[in-house]
């Protein structure tokens, strides 16, 4: 799998084109995701909407019930505003550096063991605890909070979602951020394909 990223203006026909004489088997199929980068929370409120989740409960579903409960009175746009700011925050955290520095289960290279499940929980964990601690770890990977994740953050929105509309959530936000989406900042090394093809 070979991922493209192109702005819809210069989707072309001189680009179908090169598309085309790039690749040997016709019959490929070409999938468009077109992302919705202008439904995207204000910085200021996603953080805010972080602040509320309960660290004073042991329990991760009380943790996250006061940021659950909160979504659920928003509109479903703003619900997946929501979203897509988190996965925006998760993907950029998506990246080589950061995966060098959770602790145990740290990346020691493609040859050995390594849980992109637990380090895609390793970077909720770092959303989780806030603003702050997110542009710190953001610009300094080596502080990567070690030995913890916070898998329930990727719940809060489609239990909000169902408890608002009583349906499930299915929407794609606008980033992927599965562990090896950001190509760029695993140094272009074609992980992401090896995971998905």
């Amino acid at each position: 799998m070979t991922i493209h990223r192109i702005k819809l203006k210069d989707l072309n026909e001189d680009y179908i084109q090169k598309l085309k004489s790039e690749q040997k088997d016709e019959n490929k199929e070409v999938v468009f995701w077109i992302s919705d980068n202008t439904n995207r929370m204000i910085d200021e409120n996603f953080w805010k909407i972080i602040s509320f989740l309960d660290f004073e409960n042991n329990e991760n579903n009380k943790i996250i019930e006061p940021v659950v409960q909160f979504l659920a009175q928003l509109s479903i746009d703003e619900i997946k505003a929501f979203e897509n700011s988190l996965s925006e925050k998760l993907y950029l955290l998506d990246g080589l550096e950061f995966a060098q520095n959770i602790g145990d289960n740290a990346y020691k290279g493609e040859e050995n063991p390594f849980s992109s499940d637990s380090f895609l929980y390793a970077r909720c964990a770092v959303v989780a605890q806030g603003r702050k601690v997110f542009e710190k770890i953001k610009h300094q990977p080596e502080e990567m909070i070690k030995n913890y994740t916070f898998e329930h953050l990727l719940n809060v929105a489609s239990l909000a979602y169902k408890r608002k509309t009583g349906k499930s959530f299915n929407y794609i936000p606008n980033y992927i951020y599965e562990t090896f989406a950001n190509s760029n900042a695993w140094g272009n090394k074609g992980l992401i394909e090896n995971i998905l093809g």
